[in-house]
């Protein structure tokens, strides 16, 4: 008996000592892999930063072994999140600027502007996210109650879309602007042959803003990363950088301050910038992709600025405009495509998806998985849904829900057939890249989730969905959060599903977003989010 009670401890130290060390096993869990069957597994294990196993509970436990086990107790798992098109810098820098968004009027506004400069007391009052399609009165508000209230210290305020720009008449003085600066592809907006202090697209560029100071920059990045992971974020496509802080995101991420993965998009607005990276080449590491340049087709639907084929239903003899000149375009897409850099091009009004849908044809002249990106891809004509046949399609889905109050007086009838129409657009590429635009819309991609699927904003309007025709399913969507935003960056290898090999990003939720009750979805939150097998944050 002696001599048997030996042996099965042996045989228990033996097989104990046959399992692999994991450095995290996460078992009795309801994860979604995300893979090409979208199945679900109980578990996995993760070593040096990637996943190297999946399974059921019994089967990781019976080949791994750990010092850190996670016991899920059924929560829902799913991958590390991306978010295909957001401005992570401009978040970040935000929060050290006024906060504009969500006020319900200009006297809202002031009041704001009052409080931060008191508080403050800078020299220089910026910020951003006003919206007055939110208010009472829709017009653009004009300067006349800025100057009264700071008749020395300018003030600049972005509109929340980033494409409109309020001022008070000190910035303009600063500015040196007067209301015969000549503007193109943009507009400085006029009453009676006087500036009203709102500045459209590229008119923004004559505002001559204070410096950001390196510490700022920095702090920003900081601060944004943890907005960013707490809402499930491992991956963020930043939409137009420029070269000194792509530079400065690298040296952070070398020395592990930043954690955050990030698919750097070159703003492509100047041309030493084109020809610095195109000779430089891709760079890629673990953290960082520089791999894209990000180029402005038009403005913003809100301000009027998105160029359309044909006026404004509500402004007559106005289409809003192109950033450049057509041959511009066309001059940079012929660079970019003789590099094997990926061109990502802002396009909201169905003139500007035109013509950069041709000129993408013209210069790619049919190769295969260059994957350019239009981005927004907002108002579509319908003849043109056939060209995403080999362009890929980023959209943002909370726009369609915080556009749909107005978006129709807008545009019409007519063109809204081809407005916000995600479904159509993932039917002719077969994937579709989804992200927010934050600071444009909030960070939180379940309201992503929400929107695309449900059609709904937070107030549960319209009952029945906006435009139900182009929902996206479940699956579509996550999908869309997940994996095909990686592919959108070249990178489905690497992340945007659980398997073995790819990086260990994942994110723990307080509920089963894939089988909740609809109007519940807005309401998931993040238990855990990790990235490389490290916690980065904890609810």
């Amino acid at each position: 008996m002696k001599k048997i009670f030996i042996l099965f401890i042996f045989s228990i130290i033996l097989v104990s000592c046959q399992k692999e060390k994991a450095d995290l096993i996460v078992i009795n869990s309801n994860t979604y892999l995300v893979n090409e069957k979208f199945e679900n597994a109980e578990a996995f294990a993760v070593k040096d930063g990637k996943f190297i196993a999946v399974g059921t509970t019994k089967e990781i436990q019976g080949s791994y072994k750990s010092d850190s086990i996670i016991d899920a107790k059924n929560q829902t798992i799913v991958p590390g999140l991306i978010d295909a098109h957001c401005h992570f810098f401009g978040l970040g820098l935000q929060q050290q600027k006024v906060d504009l968004t969500g006020t319900k009027s200009y006297d809202e506004v002031l009041e704001k502007l009052v409080s931060f400069q008191k508080e403050k007391k800078t020299t220089f009052i910026t910020g951003r996210g006003w919206d007055q399609n939110d208010w009472d009165v829709k017009e653009f508000p004009t300067k006349e109650k800025l100057d009264k209230l700071f008749p020395t210290i300018p003030v600049a305020v972005r509109r929340v879309d980033g494409h409109a720009l309020l001022v008070n008449q000190a910035a303009i003085d600063l500015s040196g602007i007067t209301a015969n600066t000549k503007v193109s592809g943009g507009e400085i907006i006029l009453q009676n042959g006087k500036m009203t202090g709102v500045f459209i697209d590229a008119a923004m560029d004559f505002i001559k803003f204070p410096e950001t100071s390196k510490q700022e920059a920095i702090q920003g990045l900081l601060d944004a990363q943890k907005i960013a992971f707490s809402y499930g974020l491992t991956t963020v496509d930043d939409a137009g950088l420029d070269r000194s802080t792509i530079e400065l995101i690298d040296d952070l991420q070398k020395s592990n301050k930043l954690k955050m993965r990030i698919y750097a998009m070159v703003s492509g607005d100047k041309q030493e910038q084109i020809d610095y990276y195109i000779k430089k080449g891709i760079t890629k590491t673990d953290r960082l992709n520089v791999r894209s340049f990000k180029i402005y087709g038009d403005g913003a639907l809100g301000s009027r600025g998105a160029a359309m084929r044909k006026s404004y239903t509500d402004r007559e003899n106005h289409f809003g405009a192109l950033i450049y000149a057509p041959e511009r375009y066309r001059e940079i897409a012929r660079q970019i495509a003789a590099s094997e850099f990926q061109m990502n091009t802002h396009a909201i009004g169905d003139s500007a998806n035109t013509w950069m849908l041709k000129t993408y044809k013209e210069v790619l002249k049919d190769t295969e998985n260059r994957r350019w990106r239009i981005e927004h891809a907002q108002i579509i004509s319908t003849k043109d849904f056939q060209d995403f046949d080999n362009i890929l399609p980023s959209v943002q889905p909370t726009h369609a829900t915080s556009d749909m109050y107005w978006a129709e007086a807008r545009i019409g009838k007519e063109r809204m057939k081809g407005a916000y129409a995600y479904r159509n657009l993932l039917n002719r590429y077969g994937k579709i890249a989804l992200g927010t635009d934050f600071p444009v819309e909030q960070v939180n991609p379940f309201l992503t989730f929400y929107s695309a699927t449900y059609r709904k904003d937070l107030n549960n309007f319209p009952e029945d969905g906006f435009q139900m025709e182009n929902s996206l399913s479940r699956e579509q969507t996550l999908r869309g959060m997940t994996i095909w935003a990686a592919f959108s960056n070249f990178e489905e290898q690497e992340k945007g599903s659980i398997e073995v090999g790819k990086f260990a990003d994942f994110v723990i939720l307080n509920q089963d977003i894939m089988s909740v009750d609809s109007d519940k979805i807005p309401k998931t939150n993040v238990v855990s989010t990790f990235l490389n097998g490290e916690k980065v944050y904890s609810k």
